[in-house]
């Protein structure tokens, strides 16, 4: 019987990561992860394009190895103990792995077979799981005939065939519409409502908000935060002053000020380029006043300030003063397969 370890956050841990190092020639993909995952929930793993996101999976599920540190998943260890711990995930990747050429069926049966499924069973777990995603009708259909959102189902369902106790979701929706988006959110919350532990990473604020009740932020290879959805907005405020400036180039000179007069506490003004503001945390219309006086007597023109409640979008922002897709500085050729993200 696997052990499920303590969550020093209460309940019990199906993922532990402790120290988790990465290295990537002179790139250091993961420098230090700590994580937990609760058995029965959803993880999101948020962070862009290089975080080190999709590293932490492939160490997670055995297809690479860390430089250093621990991880242990439904109680195995990942470096020592890869074939036991193999029997008890499940893998869905950004995009789908299965056999193009073959029916859908046949791909589901095929991999119940190699998971040393009995004929029976092995035909049984696919007409089971066919029919759970709607694909029924599609079954003797080849794969490569699917739409791309019956494909990430297929895909989904192939991950399930050995009912893992914990599913690896590696930005399962990358390029589908949103129809499909949802169509696959559905059935993820299904596998959670069967009691499958989820890690998902993605870069979709809203895919996260969906699914997810717990966030661990990465950027860099380093876990910046992590906590609830809520406890995360609560980081950067409890509203969000949005004020824009006529003179881009004030932005940043006014977000040191406002941090040097600490009118918002600990919390940090991010001056956000794209759309030409200034993004400021507030707890009280007190700070609201503060800030819209100091931006007065410094004689800043400003072409509007608005307040709204912040979004995931904004507290990744504020967290890494970059959104979720920006762009990373470019890896080495050789290694940008391994750590694509």
């Amino acid at each position: 019987m696997t052990r499920i370890d303590d969550n020093p956050a209460g309940g019990r841990s199906a993922v532990t990561v402790r120290g988790l190092v990465k290295h990537y020639g002179e790139t250091r993909a993961l420098d230090g992860v700590d994580l937990d995952v609760r058995e029965g929930t959803v993880m999101g793993v948020l962070g862009p394009n290089g975080a080190g996101k999709t590293t932490l999976v492939r160490i997670l599920s055995t297809l690479i190895t860390p430089d250093a540190g621990q991880a242990t998943v439904a109680g195995y260890d990942v470096v020592r103990q890869p074939r036991q711990l193999r029997r008890v995930i499940g893998l869905t990747g950004q995009y789908a792995s299965v056999d193009e050429k073959l029916p859908g069926w046949e791909n589901l049966y095929l991999i119940g077979r190699l998971l040393d499924l009995s004929r029976r069973d092995a035909r049984a777990r696919a007409d089971e799981l066919l029919e759970r995603f709607s694909l029924t009708e599609a079954a003797r259909r080849p794969a490569g005939t699917y739409s791309g959102g019956m494909r990430r189902r297929l895909d989904l369902a192939a991950s399930m065939i050995g009912r893992p106790a914990v599913l690896y979701l590696d930005e399962p929706t990358t390029g589908l519409d949103p129809r499909t988006r949802n169509e696959v959110w559905d059935e993820v919350k299904a596998m959670v409502g069967d009691g499958v532990t989820v890690l998902l990473t993605t870069q979709y604020m809203e895919e996260a908000e969906q699914l997810a009740s717990e966030l661990t932020v990465v950027d860099r290879g380093k876990v910046i935060a992590n906590g609830g959805i809520e406890e995360l907005k609560a980081r950067v405020g409890g509203r969000t002053l949005r004020v824009r400036p006529v003179d881009p180039l004030e932005l940043r000179p006014l977000a040191v000020m406002l941090d040097e007069l600490g009118i918002t506490g600990l919390a940090t003004t991010t001056v956000d380029t794209e759309t030409g503001t200034l993004l400021v945390p507030i707890l009280s219309d007190e700070q609201l006043t503060a800030v819209v006086g100091a931006v007065t007597a410094r004689g800043i023109t400003v072409s509007s300030v608005t307040t709204e409640l912040p979004s995931l979008d904004e507290v990744f922002l504020s967290l890494t003063g970059h959104r979720a897709s920006a762009p990373q500085d470019a890896m080495p050729a050789d290694d940008r397969q391994e750590v694509a993200v």
